[in-house]
C-alpha cells in the first residue's frame, strides 16, 4: 500500500515537470519561429510598431531554457531517486530548483510564472515541517505575486507573448490561444490534483491513526481489567494458601496445646506430677508453634527486607520504580536509624509501596514526596503526591490494605484527596521491646 501511494505521488510530480517543460519550450520555440516568420515575410517594421520590446537572441534563448530545464530534471532525478533521504540533499535540490525557475523567467520575461506552481508542489512532496519548508513557501509565494509580466511592465519593458500570437490571422490566433490556455490550464489542473492528493493522504493518514489510537485504548482497558482480574486471582490465591498455612501448622499446634490443657484439667488434682510432665510437653509444642508462625511470616516479609535495612530497602524500591518510568520520588527521612521489628517495618514498607502504587496509577502523579519523621514513641509516615487527586475517596483495595496493615500495629491513618492525594499514618513502635 506504501509502495502504491509512493508511486501515485511520483507521478503527479513527473506529469507537473513534463507539462512545464512542454509549456517552457513551447514558448521559446515559438517566439524563436515567429520571429524567423516575421523577417522571412519583410514584416519587422510593422511588428516592431506594435510591441514595446523584443527577445535578444531568441535562438540562444531556446538551448539557455533547455539547459535550466535539464537542472530541474536531474535535480528531481537525484532528489527522488538518488538520495532521497537526505534531508540536506532535499533542500539543496530545491535550492537550485529556484535558481533554475528564476532563470526561466528571466530569460522569457516572466510570460509564464505558472512553473512557479512546481516550486510549491515539490515543497508539499519533499518538505514535511520545519524552518525550511516555511521559509520556502513564503519565497515562493512572493515570486509568485511579483512573477507578472502585465505588472512589470509599468516599470519595465519586457516582451508578450500575446504580441507574438498577435502577429498571425484571427483563426490562428484563436488555435494558439486556445493551446497555450489549455497548456496553463493543465498545469493548474496538475498542480490542484497534486494538493487533494496530499490533503487525502494526510486525512487518511490521521484516520488510521485514530483507528489505532482507539485500538491502543481498547487494548489499555482490557489490560487494566486484566491486570485487576490477575490482582483478585492472586489475593485469592494468597488467602486460599495462608489458610492452609493456618490449618495445617498453627490449627495443628493449636489443637495439640488444647488438648494438652483438656488432659491437665482433669490430671492436676490426682496426678500433680503427671500434669506438670504434660504441661513441658505443651510448652514444646508452643515452641514449635512459634517458629511455624514465624516461618509463615517471613515467607511474606519482602525479599528487599530480607536482604537489606528498611532504609536502603526504601530507597532501592524508589529506585527501580524511578529507573522504570518518568515519576520522581523524593524521600527524606528524619529517623536517625529505621531500624523496628520485623512487622513494623514490613507495614511500613508495604505502605510506601501501596500509596506510590496508587499515586501513579490512579491519580498519574509524575511527583511524589514521602517522610518520615518520630513524635515522642509514633512513627509519622506521610505519603504526598501532586495528582488528579480524589475528592470523594472511596474504600477500595489499596486503602482498606494501607488501614488494615496499620490497624493492626494499632496505628491511625487518615487520607486527603483535596490537592493531589495525601496518605498520612501515625505508627506506634514498640521502642526497644523483643519478643520470643
Amino acid at each position: 500500500m506504501k509502495k502504491k501511494k509512493q508511486k501515485r505521488m511520483l507521478t503527479f510530480q513527473v506529469g507537473l515537470l513534463a507539462i512545464n517543460v512542454i509549456v517552457v519550450m513551447f514558448i521559446s520555440i515559438f517566439i524563436y519561429v515567429t520571429t524567423r516568420t516575421i523577417l522571412y515575410n519583410y514584416d519587422a517594421r510593422k511588428f516592431l510598431d506594435g510591441v514595446v520590446a523584443i527577445p535578444w537572441r531568441p535562438f540562444d534563448k531556446i538551448w539557455q531554457c533547455a539547459l535550466l530545464l535539464l537542472v530541474l530534471v536531474v535535480s528531481f532525478v537525484i532528489r527522488e531517486f538518488v538520495l532521497p533521504e537526505n534531508n540536506r540533499v532535499i533542500i539543496t535540490s530545491l535550492a537550485c530548483d529556484m535558481v533554475a525557475i528564476f532563470g526561466i523567467l528571466f530569460l522569457q520575461n516572466f510570460n509564464y510564472n505558472g512553473i512557479l506552481l512546481l516550486v510549491f508542489a515539490n515543497i508539499i512532496f519533499n518538505l514535511k515541517s520545519g524552518k525550511g519548508r516555511f521559509f520556502f513557501i513564503i519565497l515562493a509565494i512572493i515570486s509568485f505575486l511579483l512573477a507578472d509580466n502585465e505588472m512589470l511592465n509599468v516599470n519595465y519593458h519586457f516582451y508578450s507573448i500575446d504580441a507574438y500570437i498577435h502577429y498571425y490571422n484571427s483563426g490562428t490566433q484563436q488555435y494558439l490561444f486556445g493551446l497555450y490556455r489549455i497548456l496553463e490550464s493543465l498545469n493548474i489542473i496538475l498542480f490542484v490534483s497534486c494538493c487533494m492528493h496530499v490533503i487525502t493522504e494526510q486525512k487518511n493518514t490521521i484516520d488510521e491513526v485514530n483507528t489505532l489510537y482507539a485500538q491502543l485504548e481498547q487494548a489499555n482497558e482490557q489490560l487494566h481489567e486484566y491486570a485487576s482480574m490477575t490482582e483478585k486471582v492472586t489475593e485469592t490465591r494468597e488467602r486460599n494458601r495462608l489458610a492452609r498455612e493456618i490449618h495445617d501448622s498453627i490449627g495443628h499446634v493449636l489443637t495439640g496445646i488444647s488438648a494438652g490443657l483438656d488432659a491437665c484439667i482433669a490430671l492436676i488434682d490426682i496426678a500433680p506430677e503427671k500434669t506438670k510432665e504434660q504441661l513441658e510437653v505443651i510448652s514444646n509444642v508452643t515452641r514449635e508453634g512459634i517458629k511455624e508462625v514465624r516461618r509463615s511470616v517471613n515467607e511474606l516479609r519482602p525479599d528487599a527486607l530480607e536482604r537489606f535495612s528498611l532504609e536502603f530497602a526504601i530507597q532501592k524500591m524508589i529506585s527501580d520504580m524511578t529507573s522504570a518510568s518518568e515519576q520522581k520520588i523524593y524521600f527524606a527521612s528524619e529517623v536517625s536509624n529505621l531500624k523496628f521489628d520485623e512487622d513494623e517495618e514490613m507495614a511500613i514498607y508495604r505502605v510506601i509501596q501501596e500509596g506510590i502504587t496508587n499515586a501513579i496509577r490512579h491519580g498519574k502523579a509524575d511527583k511524589i514526596w514521602i517522610v518520615i519523621k518520630k513524635e515522642q514513641s509514633d512513627i509519622l509516615l506521610q505519603i504526598r503526591d501532586n495528582g488528579t487527586g480524589c475528592e470523594n475517596i472511596k474504600s477500595g483495595f489499596g486503602t482498606r490494605h494501607i488501614k488494615e496493615r496499620i490497624g493492626m500495629l494499632g496505628g491511625k491513618v487518615t487520607f486527603d484527596g483535596s490537592n493531589g492525594f495525601v496518605i498520612d499514618a501515625r505508627i506506634p513502635i514498640r521502642w526497644g521491646e523483643t519478643y520470643d
